[in-house]
């Protein structure tokens, strides 16, 4: 059985840059604070998991903040890198696929992805080629692959209600086999705050 590498994907959680479209809601520094709280909480779920190593892929990854923030000496640090975030991903995919692990990419944005939950993608990742947890709005929340091809990444509108739709579109015409996970809510927009945990409120 595959080794699996739990890659988060997440923006410094600097006022202005991260959380932007709750800034109406929050103002730029509220949505900084919620930012490093959900980031906290991705961090502390995916070593919970534990379900094979994780790392954090970071952007800017020279941001001082990252200094800041406590992160287990257990967690690798890598830099996102140039592109957008389909090139992003695909860059960290193809790495560690053809490393000889599978992978789980997941995000910073939804509290309701729990230890329990990366548990299960995990086992159901032991015998299919690609296991998701799409979102209400359309994208998804985590994304396991024991394959790569770089077409799971290209010709996406990230951050549209279309994600999870293309993506599995993608996956249907590899002929890859694929599980579909309970659907989970984002924290995107200002509507979305209701759905947000009392103790992450900032």
């Amino acid at each position: 059985m595959k080794l699996n590498r739990l890659v988060i994907f997440a923006k410094a959680p600097r006022a202005g840059l991260a959380k932007s479209r709750l800034i109406p809601a929050l103002g730029a520094d509220g949505a900084a604070r919620l930012a490093q709280r959900m980031l906290e909480h991705a961090l502390a779920q995916s070593l919970e998991a534990n379900i094979g190593s994780v790392e954090l892929c970071c952007t800017p990854a020279q941001d001082p903040l990252w200094q800041q923030i406590a992160i287990s000496q257990t967690v690798l640090c890598t830099d996102q890198g140039e592109g957008d975030l389909g090139e992003r991903m695909a860059r960290a995919a193809e790495r560690i696929i053809t490393g000889g692990e599978a992978i789980i990419l997941i995000g910073t944005d939804c509290p309701q992805l729990d230890a329990s939950s990366l548990q299960q993608l995990a086992e159901a990742l032991v015998d299919h080629d690609a296991v998701m947890i799409p979102t209400v709005d359309g994208g998804y929340v985590a994304l396991g692959l024991n394959r790569f091809d770089p077409v799971l990444f290209s010709n996406i509108d990230w951050g549209t209600d279309t994600v999870a739709h293309k993506t599995l579109g993608h996956l249907q015409d590899l002929g890859w086999s694929i599980k579909l996970l309970p659907m989970m809510r984002d924290i995107d927009e200002p509507d979305d705050l209701a759905w947000l945990p009392a103790e992450m409120k900032p």
